[in-house]
């Protein structure tokens, strides 16, 4: 199999990976179209040696890193990706691949270490020191729309545990544009389908009309939305999920939200924590 072939099944997921890291659509897209064209050029960045999505994330990080932008702590400057690049910067560059290929993407702590080349020892830090970071930095007012009750349960129950105010449940698109322009989130978790068979893309979208702020969509099929050929969600959870997937994504997006409070400014009642579970 080429090499073409063997990474064709994982671009979808890269790419998400790409944006989560960058907070921009544009950006990680550019950061994936890049990678592809460093590959094609020179096939020995991609280590055939490894599992295929072993190899592509391990070259992808390895050209992420080899840009000094990235590594350097962003100068202030007006605007939500100047915001974002001082929030991220908080969480030093390696801290932030660690928990984002564990929380999002799904690696064990062992394949987290093999893609950046860290010991186990190293590798756990590095967590621990983005789950520390992240858990304290924000907390806000979020809205959640989801039909499966159980689900919604869920994200309640996680979104608490990070200091999190649930505005309420929507199930419905008319729900959530009645609830949203009452309550006013600072952050929505929308699912894709709803119970009516209407659409939460088309409430996000009308919601976004009149105000905007950061969304994390719920899908059980992320490939529909992450084709690279239109506008697309920066930020998406895949269905079935794990608290830690929904957690890293959460607090990403709010990284990214020049709104969003640091926790310590709201009294959240909650001492150390991490991200990870054991």
């Amino acid at each position: 199999m080429n090499i073409a072939a063997a990474i064709a099944p994982y671009l979808p997921y890269l790419r998400r990976f790409s944006r989560a890291l960058t907070g921009s659509q544009t950006t990680g897209d550019a950061y994936v179209v890049a990678l592809l064209e460093a590959i094609l050029a020179d096939g020995t960045q991609f280590d055939a040696k490894l599992e295929p999505r072993i190899a592509l994330y391990c070259a992808y990080c390895h050209l992420w890193e080899s840009i000094s932008l990235n590594l350097r702590k962003a100068e202030p400057d007006p605007g939500i990706e100047a915001t974002a690049q001082g929030q991220l910067s908080k969480i030093v560059p390696k801290a932030r691949e660690a928990f984002l290929l564990m929380a999002v993407e799904g690696f064990n702590a062992a394949e987290v270490g093999l893609i950046l080349r860290t010991t186990a020892t190293q590798t756990r830090a590095l967590l621990d020191e983005a789950s520390q970071t992240i858990i304290t930095q924000v907390a806000t007012d979020v809205m959640i729309i989801e039909d499966e009750p159980i689900i919604a349960m869920d994200l309640e129950r996680i979104l608490q545990g990070l200091g999190h105010r649930v505005l309420g449940i929507a199930r419905t698109q008319k729900q959530a544009v009645s609830m949203a322009h009452s309550t006013k989130p600072k952050l929505m978790l929308a699912d894709i389908q709803l119970a009516d068979g209407s659409s939460g893309l088309d409430a996000v979208n009308e919601i976004l009309d009149h105000f905007p702020v950061p969304v994390v969509f719920i899908t059980a099929f992320p490939e529909r939305l992450l084709t690279g050929a239109k506008p697309e969600p920066a930020f998406l959870i895949t269905k079935p999920f794990i608290p830690d997937m929904v957690r890293a994504v959460i607090c990403q997006a709010l990284f990214f939200d020049k709104k969003a409070k640091p926790a310590n400014e709201r009294d959240t009642g909650r001492g150390s924590a991490s991200l990870f579970t054991d």
